[in-house]
Order: structure tokens, then C-alpha cells, then sequence
């Protein structure tokens, strides 16, 4: 199918419980040349579609349960917060996520996960600077059976610990895919980092561990800006330190659904001392530190990075020693950052855009100069999917702002799924399959089926790739130039 009939048929996405996508993929016959008007009339018809999760066939926009649930779901929320700062007065949370009503509310359309779907429990533990981090913890109900095979699931269950992201980035936002993997058979702890959504922003390092207290003249650790541990929220340290002790707190008795994870030691492993059964994710910043805490933490057995798997060295804030690729990787990027613009202004990163020429395509290996590379060129097993039309808000949820492509979620849940069942379940997954089943939740406590089409659904602009046993290619649809 020619790049010139994709323009002209758009965004060409059908509803919930039918196919979504242009067609079957494979190369192109035909590239529009960078400039020309279909080029310019695909690119439009892209960044419109980067705003589909609001206006798109079922959208929040466009779907009445979304609304309808949206604010008293949101208004019950953020009274118990109250309620449960009011009653830890010594433990401060001071961040948007504490205060302002919504910005933890996530998805309204999964309300009722786990009247039907799986458990969640609520959970806090102390990092190591003694700040208390709250979260929660997911896992399949008992008797339950995979909502797309129909097997029945049986404890014990493998291990995934979620990272959110950063600039104040809140642990429901990622319910979505914890509620995915749970409902088929892992158990998965989400949880806020020091100083952001309900955990406390402020250190106990004073001579009263009920006082927060941090010393700002201190010397700083490695990877931090000042010497109060995990202040600002905004520096990569945070972020490690927070994988890190999550991956303790999950690990521990204290965990109250650690009862349902397998300890048993994995046998299969594709990487020597590697024998957890628990995987790490992250987003953004949390994909920084998953991308570097999978090299130096032997508990870890898989990694997935939304946005992006990271080479290492720099971080946006702060200072890392550079990542060392250990287990096999999944990282699912982006075409735009925080916010969309025409080809010729998103040169370079993502997330910091540069102006190019209009008769110049976007360089479709951007994203594999990030951590896909390194991993390839390591011989670890990896993989790199850039969904079409995504933005770097695509794995959050976020009620009615901000852009975000209307599958891209959709796409990435399956990705990410295969990844784990492949490397901690030892499962048979369709990595390579160019058709997917989803299921969406679409609200009153229902969910129904979508068929994800990969080669309509990924970039056109920059490549999508794999390096695994079975083969390489950068250039997973056949569209060139990768």
C-alpha cells in the first residue's frame, strides 16, 4: 500500500471490536517526497492523529462514560488523600498529585478492574532516606483465568515493579498497564517516587525519624544536584533510588500480595546470574533509571523503557555512570515530545526538537541511536517499537489534556506483554506478529476487543527493529530507509 493512499484515507481507524489500521504494511510502492503536498497532507493527517486519545473513535471526548465517571471518581480520590495526609501530618506530600483534584485519577473507564478483573492493595514502605513512598500493588483474583486465552491462572506469579515518570508524574497514570499484566498472571507493584503524587517530598535524616529533615549543604551523592536526598523530585538519582527500594519493599514480607510471586529460581534465564522473575519498567525519567538499574541490580531479569531505553551517561539533570546492557530490553519511543509539530521542526530528540529543512525527511534512525544500539551492538536481546503518531505522554493517563495518539496505549500494552511472557514467563509470544488483540476498556465496567494492525499502527517516520536470536532488522514494516 502506497504512503500517498495513507495520506488520503488519514487516520482511517475504525471503532472499538473492529480493525484498526490501513492495511496489511509491507513497503511502500510509492514515498511521497519530503515537501510535496501529500507529504505535507500525511504529516498534517499525523499530527492530528497524535491528539486521538481525546478525539478519536471512543475517546474521552467521545465517549459519554468517560465523562460521566470522570468527576466523582475524581472528587472520592482526592478526599481520602486528604484524609490520609490529615492523618500523617509528619509526613508531608507536597506536589500537584497531592493537591489538586484529578491529577491521580487515571483512566475512569477501568473503574470496576477490580470488581471483576484482579485484586489491588494499597501499600507504603520508607526509601532509604527514610521518606515514606506510597503505591500499590496488583495481582490476578483467585481462580481468575487469562482474559484473551481463557487458561486458568495459578500462583505463583512473576515480578514487575513500574517506575512513573518525571515533572510530577503519578503512579495511577500507569494503572493501565498494571491492570494489564495482572489480569494475566504477574504481580506488579506501581508506586510514587520521593516528591511526587502522594509520596512525602522530604527526607527523615534529623536526629527525630518522625521530623523530616534534610541537610541541603551536604555533599551530594552520586547522580544527585543537592545534598537533600531526593529533592528536587526532577534528578535521575530519584529515580534509581526509588526502582531500587521499590524492588526491596516488593521483594519483602512486607509486601502484602508477595505471598503470589514465584522465588523459585528461573532456570530458563536467557542471562547468566540473572534467575528473579521480576522485570522493571519505567517512563521518561523512570526509563533513565530502569534502563541503567538493570546493569548493577542482579534481581532484575527484564526491562521494558517507555520513551526511552536509555544509552546512559547524562541524564536531563545529574550524572550517571553510563548504562551497561545485561537483560533483554524493550523500548517503546516516540515521534513527539510533549508536545506536536510539523516534520521540519522535530529534528533531533524528541524532547528537544530542532527546526530542519521542509524538503528533508525526519531522520528515520533517531530512535535507534538511543539505547537500541547499545543493546544490539552488546548482543543482548532487544527491541524498539515507535508507534505512530506517539507522543511522550502516550503511556500516562491523563483525563482530557496533553497529546496522545488514540492506540498507541493499546499497542505498547501488547508489546509489553509478549516481552514478559517471553523472558519471565518463557512463553511462546507474537513479538513478530503483524496482528494484535487487544482489550479495551470502554467503560460501566465493560471491555471489548480491538485488532491492532503493527505495520499501520508504527511510525513511518523513524524505524521500528528488533535484534533477537530468531534475527536483526531496524526495519520491521519494510517501508526503507532505516
Amino acid at each position: 500500500m502506497s504512503r500517498r493512499w495513507m495520506a488520503r484515507l488519514g487516520a482511517c481507524v475504525i471503532g472499538l471490536g473492529s480493525i484498526v489500521g490501513l492495511g496489511a504494511g509491507g513497503a511502500a510502492a510509492a514515498e511521497p517526497a519530503p515537501g510535496s503536498p501529500e507529504y505535507l497532507a500525511r504529516d498534517t493527517q499525523n499530527i492530528a492523529d497524535a491528539y486521538g486519545r481525546q478525539t478519536g473513535p471512543g475517546g474521552q471526548l467521545r465517549n459519554p462514560l468517560y465523562l460521566a465517571q470522570l468527576a466523582p471518581g475524581a472528587t472520592a480520590q482526592q478526599l481520602q488523600q486528604l484524609a490520609d495526609q490529615a492523618a500523617q501530618p509528619g509526613r508531608p506530600a507536597i506536589s500537584p498529585g497531592a493537591v489538586f483534584p484529578g491529577w491521580n485519577r487515571g483512566n475512569p473507564l477501568r473503574d470496576g478492574w477490580e470488581d471483576t478483573r484482579g485484586i489491588r492493595r494499597e501499600v507504603s514502605f520508607t526509601n532509604r532516606y527514610g521518606a515514606q513512598l506510597r503505591g500499590d500493588v496488583f495481582a490476578p483474583r483467585p481462580g481468575a483465568h487469562d482474559p484473551y486465552t481463557g487458561a486458568a491462572l495459578h500462583p505463583p506469579y512473576p515480578g514487575v515493579v513500574i517506575t512513573t515518570g518525571s515533572v510530577q508524574g503519578s503512579e495511577r497514570m500507569y494503572w493501565w498497564l498494571a491492570e494489564d499484566l495482572a489480569e494475566r498472571g504477574y504481580v506488579v507493584l506501581t508506586y510514587d517516587v520521593q516528591g511526587q503524587g502522594r509520596s512525602e517530598t522530604l527526607p527523615h535524616e534529623g536526629p527525630i525519624d518522625a521530623v523530616p529533615f534534610c541537610n541541603p549543604f551536604s555533599a551530594p551523592s552520586e547522580g544527585e544536584e543537592l545534598g537533600c536526598p531526593g529533592v528536587p523530585a526532577q534528578q535521575p538519582s530519584n529515580f534509581v533510588v526509588g526502582t531500587q527500594d521499590a524492588l526491596t519493599f516488593f521483594l519483602s514480607p512486607d509486601n502484602p500480595l508477595g505471598g503470589l510471586l514465584d522465588r523459585s529460581p528461573d532456570t530458563q534465564t536467557v542471562t547468566p546470574g540473572r534467575t528473579s522473575r521480576v522485570a522493571i519498567i519505567g517512563h521518561s525519567l523512570g526509563a533513565f533509571a530502569v534502563s541503567y538499574v538493570q546493569g548493577i541490580d542482579d534481581r532484575v531479569e527484564a526491562v521494558v523503557a517507555l520513551d526511552k531505553l536509555s544509552a546512559g551517561g547524562s541524564g536531563p539533570a545529574g550524572t550517571l555512570p553510563p548504562t551497561k546492557p545485561v537483560v533483554p530490553a524493550l523500548g517503546i519511543q516516540s515521534e513527539y515530545g510533549f508536545t506536536v509539530a510539523p516534520y521540519y521542526l522535530n529534528n533531533g530528540s524528541s524532547l528537544t526538537p530542532t527546526p530542519g529543512s521542509p524538503t528533508q525527511g525526519p531522520d528515520p534512525q533517531r530512535e535507534e541511536a538511543t539505547g537500541f544500539d547499545l543493546w544490539r551492538q552488546a548482543g543482548v536481546d532487544t527491541m524498539m517499537m515507535v508507534p505512530r503518531s506517539s507522543t511522550h505522554l502516550e503511556y500516562t493517563d491523563i483525563p482530557l489534556a496533553l497529546p496522545a495518539s488514540r492506540y498507541g496505549q493499546d499497542l505498547t500494552s501488547v508489546y509489553v506483554q509478549a516481552w514478559l511472557d517471553r523472558y519471565l514467563k518463557h512463553r511462546s509470544a507474537p513479538l513478530l506478529a503483524r496482528s494484535f488483540r487487544y482489550l479495551e476498556p470502554v467503560g460501566a465496567g465493560r471491555w471489548a476487543p480491538v485488532t491492532l494492525d503493527r505495520d499501520a499502527l508504527l511510525s513511518f517516520y523513524y524505524c521500528s527493529g528488533y535484534a533477537l536470536p530468531e534475527g536483526s532488522t531496524s526495519d520491521l514494516t519494510g517501508r526503507g530507509g532505516c
